[in-house]
């Protein structure tokens, strides 16, 4: 049976293969000027669907999103030979590999690569797996410690997944965690506790958004609506401390526990070198870079935001620049590191320069999807998915006691399609505002909702970039990680929507909104203990 849907698998691919192919060879050669038939209409999310619909059939991502963006250059040149070629690859590839935003992130990533590569040269990682192994005595335990790492490691995303994935990876290991539950926990601790500190890029970018001026308050009154966020803090817990996992996550766990197999699977990142030194590495050695990549980051994002020319600390941080920050900061951190290696004698200078592109190589699965689903993003908007969206949000203004739970599944297709959190709830806010005046008690529940939608989305889709970096921080196969995440995930984005329809229905009738949100925890837990139930 394997060998059948692997062989079906393979056919599907080559057919879309041929059909592109085809398609362009064929075209009657219209110019690519010419506006696309496909624009601002539902056939502009044609393009994500294919690509995430292949990644979950074929389990093969990077071919599933180049057939995705082929589909996408496709119609918006209207089968055009020469202007698909143009728009993939001039528009798509190469304009998303010179976009300073993502430059900076992919330099992000290489340097906190390098310095992953560096703390296991050292032994650091060693080390606290050492220290662990006293420590921590069960799998809840490691799972605990890992959310709780998660927890503090607030500051952005994309810093939350690798930074703890490569940290608590040993830990995970010695207690025969899978790995796919481990993309879980860094997947579910990044995105939906990033959307609720107000010390953090997301607060930045949705103060960003606002078009009132005041972007930072608003995400203040919205922290205790945004409760897709706060049902999947609850859910993982619960998950953890209950013991309990459904769908294919419990294959995965069954394989870890009985088995000792944590991947179900080929390791595709079993020819990254392990530089670890095991004997001469301390906890220190792991605590003091990862310890001044925090701060070091923190000093890099005021310090684009201002602060240093005299904005205040929630300012400058509101007003700072991510991509950039988290470059500059890690970037010092790099050198600071190696200098504390270097004064420890914990490795010669010649051992940490070949760390670098040790690091670097461990994140090439990454920054490899990360470049194509970027460019998916771009054939999407070109072919106008977020017109086509704002205006179906618009549309249902007149029924507001379901704006909420309308808005959270707007954002969730939006963000799912499209791999974005930040562009989907950069849409949707502004068009809230001008919906709803301020005084609506249900203005705050939509603001929340979009957020919500957003990072549901994000954490459902194979194409988000934080569900990627997820991946490649706990160093598991991404459509692994993906299929087991999606029940999870679901299940909280159907228990969330119950609540945001309840928090539309308390506002409409003046009885305070909060209320919905204690509802939404028991309905957590009542469907964590069926599950439970249902496991023996």
């Amino acid at each position: 049976m394997r060998s059948k849907n692997r062989w079906l698998s393979r056919v599907a691919v080559i057919m879309m293969m041929v059909m592109a192919l085809a398609t362009t060879v064929f075209a009657t050669g219209e110019e690519a000027e010419v506006a696309s038939k496909f624009f601002n209409t539902p056939w502009a999310l044609l393009p994500p669907v294919i690509a995430i619909a292949l990644a979950l059939i074929t389990k093969e991502v990077y071919s599933s999103l180049f057939i995705g963006i082929l589909a996408g250059g496709l119609m918006y040149s209207n089968f055009s030979f020469e202007g698909t070629l143009n728009h993939v690859f001039n528009d798509g590839i190469v304009g998303s590999l010179t976009d300073g935003w993502n430059v900076g992130i992919l330099v992000f990533l290489v340097i906190l690569g390098a310095m992953v590569s560096l703390m296991n040269r050292a032994g650091g990682s060693a080390a606290f797996g050492r220290w662990a192994e006293k420590h921590i005595k069960s799998r809840v335990g490691a799972q605990l410690a890992s959310i709780l790492l998660g927890c503090l490691i607030f500051i952005d995303d994309y810093f939350n997944c690798l930074t703890v994935g490569s940290v608590m990876r040993p830990v995970a290991d010695k207690h025969k965690i899978s790995r796919a539950k481990l993309s879980y926990i860094i997947d579910a601790t990044a995105a939906p506790v990033c959307i609720i500190a107000p010390i953090s890029s997301w607060a930045a970018a949705v103060s960003g958004f606002a078009e009132d001026g005041q972007g930072f308050n608003l995400f203040l009154r919205a922290i205790p609506y945004n409760f897709y966020a706060l049902l999947t803090i609850v859910m993982m817990l619960g998950l953890v401390i209950m013991k309990v996992d459904f769908g294919p996550m419990a294959k995965h766990e069954r394989n870890a526990i009985d088995n000792g197999d944590l991947f179900s699977g080929t390791n595709e990142y079993a020819n990254v070198e392990d530089t670890t030194v095991s004997d001469k590495g301390i906890v220190l050695d792991l605590l003091f870079p990862v310890i001044s990549l925090i701060i070091c980051c923190v000093i890099g994002m005021i310090y684009t935001g201002g602060f240093f020319s005299g904005e205040d600390f929630i300012d400058a941080f509101a007003n700072s620049d991510a991509s950039v920050g988290l470059m500059l900061g890690s970037a010092v951190a790099l050198v600071i590191t190696m200098v504390y290696y270097m004064i420890r004698r914990s490795m010669k200078f010649k051992e940490m320069m070949s760390s670098i592109p040790e690091g670097f190589k461990a994140m090439v699965p990454a920054i490899l999807i990360l470049t194509f689903a970027w460019t998916l993003k771009a054939m999407t908007d070109s072919l106008g998915a977020k017109e086509f969206v704002a205006a179906l949000v618009e549309s249902a203004t007149g029924i507001q006691f379901l704006l909420p739970v309308i808005v959270f599944a707007v954002g969730c297709v939006l963000a799912f399609a499209t791999g974005t959190s930040w562009g989907t709830f950069g849409i949707l806010i502004p068009i809230v505002q001008s919906a709803l005046p301020a005084e609506n008690p249900l203005m705050i529940v939509c603001i929340s909702a979009c957020m919500a939608g957003a990072v549901c989305g994000d954490h459902c889709s194979p194409i988000s970039d934080t569900t990627i970096m997820a991946s490649a921080g706990a160093q598991c196969n991404h459509v692994n990680h993906v299929s087991t995440q999606l029940p999870y995930a679901i299940s909280c984005a159907v228990i969330s929507g119950i609540t945001y329809l309840l928090a539309g229905v308390l506002g409409m009738v003046g009885t305070p909104t909060i209320i919905a949100l204690p509802v939404g925890i028991v309905l957590m837990l009542a469907f964590l203990l069926i599950m439970k139930r249902d496991q023996k």
